[in-house]
This record gives C-alpha cells, sequence and structure tokens, in this order.
C-alpha cells in the first residue's frame, strides 16, 4: 500500500485510545489507517479544523470520537502525522479550548524536537 504519511501518537493521545471501549478503539485506528492511504480526500475521515490542527474523525454507535493532530513535515523523506489527544462529543462543533490544546501541544513537540 501507498501510505500518505506516518502516525504518531503523543501520550494524551494514547492515554484516550486506552480507556475506549475495544471495539471503539478498533473502529478509530481503523479509520486512521484508512485515511493514510485516501490522505486529505476523504474528510469524513480527517479534516482540517484551523491552521495546523487537524482531527481524526471516527462515529460509532451516534458518538463522535476526534482525535486532533498536526503534521511534522521537517524530515524531507518522512512525513509524520502526530495525534495529540482526543476527545468524545456529540456535535459536531469543536470548542475553541481543544483546538489551542492541541495547539499548545504541537509547539511543545517542537520545541523538544528542535534541542
Amino acid at each position: 500500500m501507498d501510505y500518505k504519511f506516518r502516525i504518531e501518537f503523543l501520550d494524551e493521545a494514547n492515554d484516550f485510545l486506552d480507556k475506549l471501549d475495544d471495539k471503539v478503539k478498533e473502529k478509530i485506528i481503523y479509520n486512521i489507517w484508512k485515511s493514510r492511504i485516501l490522505n486529505i480526500n476523504d474528510k469524513e475521515l480527517f479534516k482540517k479544523l484551523q491552521d495546523e490542527i487537524w482531527e481524526f474523525r471516527t462515529l460509532y454507535n451516534k458518538t463522535c470520537y476526534r482525535l486532533f493532530a498536526f503534521w511534522d513535515k521537517s524530515d524531507k523523506v518522512d512525513t509524520v502525522v502526530i495525534s495529540t489527544h482526543g476527545i468524545i462529543k456529540k456535535t459536531n462543533r469543536v470548542s475553541k479550548t481543544e483546538i489551542d490544546r492541541a495547539n499548545y501541544l504541537r509547539e511543545q513537540y517542537f520545541k523538544e524536537k528542535n534541542k
């Protein structure tokens, strides 16, 4: 398969996934792997929210699961999408607080990486 990017999960994203039911977790992981092939062509799976912040989207049993993410294209060979954290929600609207949190985690990631 020709993947468009590699995915990595920050601790908060892993913690979020670990707390979910196995079937939900499997569906989220499946959608993430599927989005790696489709890239940004399927806004139902992977959608840009604001500036540098994106979200992996999964709908399972009428509940919306979101994993926030950003792109790390600093390695010229391998493009990586970093998942910052996740939330469970009942509506399509994403709060500014969650986007701000993702931006903060993005800034921390690049600070650590560039040390």
